[in-house]
């Protein structure tokens, strides 16, 4: 009787370790890094609309902020907020109501590869969630190879037009533009994010400009600045330069065969 009340007791120990987390995600970003990692949330903010399934999971945030009525109801196990996008004020409401929270700030790819990490504790498949880290590690070093000492070219990364505003130093999208041998003419920028004029752009004289978006929106920002800027305008897709996810390194194998058009 005792051996079968601890084979069952050590049974039910495993099951419930095994059991998936029920993980929301309050940035898109962080809903690609969670299925990446092998976990389905059961809350996601909205515009998280990858991969497909995404897109039929309930919203519990917007730009607004969080709805935390709607979240709560969800009963999480984790919720992973992001330093970049979350509010703190919402957070430390939650975190004060006892729910879990992990703050992930994947603001380079090394730290990307660590929160697929970080998230292989909450999955049901942790192996899927270390692989996913190993294939974007050999990815990036692949990239590191093939474009070592690549041509410098002074770029604007640009992100809007009114206003204008760009990526500084301590981002990812930099660090993928240094990868493809650009140099960013506000990577001294003392934040991370800064909004800039177009008089400081012209001062600074890029020989590129890249942008997030298509061939379509190249042309008009191209248009934006002539006569007084001609230079090429190279367009990166939106969701996979914009958002910290592992579909960075695609849009770094996009910048790169762009800027580095000889070593493709």
């Amino acid at each position: 009787m005792a051996k079968c009340l601890t084979a069952l007791l050590l049974w039910l120990t495993f099951a419930a370790a095994a059991a998936p987390s029920r993980v929301v995600t309050l940035a898109p970003n962080l809903t690609e890094l969670a299925f990446a990692a092998g976990i389905t949330p059961v809350g996601v903010s909205d515009y998280s609309d990858y991969p497909p399934a995404a897109k039929s999971i309930e919203r519990v945030a917007s730009w607004q902020g969080i709805n935390t009525e709607r979240l709560l109801g969800l009963k999480p196990d984790l919720v992973i907020a992001w330093r970049g996008g979350t509010s703190p004020r919402q957070i430390e409401q939650l975190q004060s109501l006892g729910v879990k929270v992990l703050w992930l700030d994947p603001d380079s790819v090394g730290r990307l590869i660590a929160s697929l990490r970080q998230l292989a504790d909450f999955s049901p498949r942790a192996q899927q969630a270390e692989q996913a880290a190993v294939t974007l590690q050999q990815q990036f070093d692949d990239l590191q190879q093939r474009y070592r000492q690549p041509q410098r070219r002074r770029v604007f990364v640009q992100f809007g037009m009114k206003p204008l505003f760009t990526a500084a130093e301590n981002t990812l999208q930099n660090e993928v533009l240094g990868l493809c041998g650009g140099e960013n003419i506000f990577s001294d920028s003392r934040v991370p994010w800064p909004q800039v004029s177009r008089e400081q752009v012209l001062v600074r004289q890029p020989q590129a400009i890249v942008i997030p978006g298509d061939a379509a929106r190249a042309v008009t920002v191209a248009r934006f600045w002539q006569p007084q800027l001609n230079v090429p305008v190279y367009a990166v897709n939106d969701d996979w330069f914009s958002r910290a996810g592992p579909r960075i390194i695609l849009a770094a194998r996009q910048i790169c065969a762009q800027l580095q058009p000889d070593r493709k």
